[in-house]
């Protein structure tokens, strides 16, 4: 479904943030995309998504498709029709609009009023605690409430590609592990491809069907999600388990060896 191959962007026209970053999305599949902060994750996103110009970025090297065709140097209105729809870190409601108006704006470009109730009524079924919300607006909703809202915001516009971008930020464990079951329970009942950047790599590689890890730019590590929970390297690293299961500081962790990416 997606495909990003050898890809560089600049910030500015001074700032190197993506160094020849090759990734694929495969349709149906959740994808994880994990690193820690600085390593490009969200601008792996928004490359994708075409958001990098309000930011003064610009891919300046290899490619990005989507169904086969390229989208890179869209404008992100023609990329979300498309089918791609990203929704962005730190939960960005329209907060002087009630809950049911933010959903509503979800489906601005669509014309089927039918396919939009319908849609409405799911989203309330996936998050029961938006219905009791529908008319409060939307600024004074708790943080886990402000995320279900923008997830189902970005679903009312029937995306075939949803990206998210740290759904997890800030919120209590409990909430955490509620907005992962969700996003699961979507990926299951509608087949929505996801493409998932988290710093929570346990949560994230629990729901994830592959992963991607991210360092500086680059991927420097992927497989099959249930291998990278298994690899000793990744648990030590990413997840902060060593052997014993125990908790350890970056500064005792042992650098695996990174493996060289060529593109063809």
């Amino acid at each position: 479904m997606l495909r990003l191959n050898n890809v560089q962007v600049i910030y500015s026209d001074v700032i190197l943030v993506l160094k020849g970053l090759s990734l694929e999305v495969t349709e149906g599949q959740i994808v994880a995309l994990l690193g820690a902060n600085g390593a490009g994750k969200t601008t792996t996103l928004k490359a994708i998504s075409g958001l990098l110009k309000t930011e003064d970025g610009r891919v300046t090297d290899g490619s990005i498709e989507f169904m086969g065709r390229r989208i890179d140097g869209l404008d992100p209105e023609d990329i979300c029709r498309r089918g791609i729809v990203q929704v962005m870190e730190g939960r960005k409601v329209l907060e002087t609009l009630t809950v049911e108006e933010n959903l509503r704006i979800g489906g601005y470009t669509r014309r089927d009023a039918d396919g939009i109730q319908q849609d409405l009524r799911m989203i309330y079924e996936y998050f029961p605690i938006l219905v009791t919300r529908r008319h409060q607006v939307a600024g004074y909703l708790s943080g886990g409430e402000q995320q279900m809202l923008v997830i189902g915001r970005a679903l009312m516009a029937r995306p075939k590609l949803l990206l998210l971008d740290e759904p997890s930020l800030g919120l209590a464990p409990l909430l955490v592990r509620e907005i992962f079951d969700i996003i699961r329970k979507i990926h299951e009942e509608r087949g929505t491809t996801f493409l998932l950047v988290e710093q929570n790599a346990q949560m994230a590689l629990r729901i994830a069907d592959y992963g991607y890890i991210m360092e500086n730019g680059r991927i420097v590590f992927d497989g099959p999600a249930a291998k990278l929970r298994g690899n000793d390297d990744v648990r030590e690293f990413y997840l902060g388990l060593s052997e014993a299961g125990r908790r350890k500081s970056f500064k005792d962790v042992k650098f695996y060896k990174r493996r060289k990416r060529w593109a063809f």
